[in-house]
């Protein structure tokens, strides 16, 4: 729920559902004192942008950390949040970070 208390002054990171199982280092590396919301834009039929962008809104996100994969469905889960955070009117960093299908960090 985009109301949840765990978002508030939250590091947040959004990984693609894929990404965790391309990594073996995904816990140590990327989990570790963030708030984890994961999906996949080609098989969830929800608009991640609206959801994010009210968590946006309604929380003191301090930063966002996107793990993605090289594949093109992936490039629907980056729009949405550079949408989400746009739409919110707040200044929250973004990092990236894509993996490709071989596991490797791009």
């Amino acid at each position: 729920s985009p109301m949840a208390g765990f978002f508030d002054g939250a590091d947040l990171l959004l990984a693609a559902d894929c990404s965790a199982f391309a990594r073996g280092d995904f816990h140590a590396r990327y989990m570790k004192g963030k708030v984890t919301v994961i999906g996949c834009p080609k098989l969830d039929p929800v608009d991640y942008s609206e959801k994010l962008t009210e968590i946006f809104r309604l929380h003191n996100i301090r930063s966002v950390t996107l793990v993605r994969m090289e594949v093109p469905c992936c490039g629907g889960l980056e729009h949405a949040v550079r949408t989400a955070i746009a739409a919110s009117g707040r200044d929250i960093p973004l990092k990236v970070a894509t993996i490709s299908t071989q596991g490797e960090l791009l």
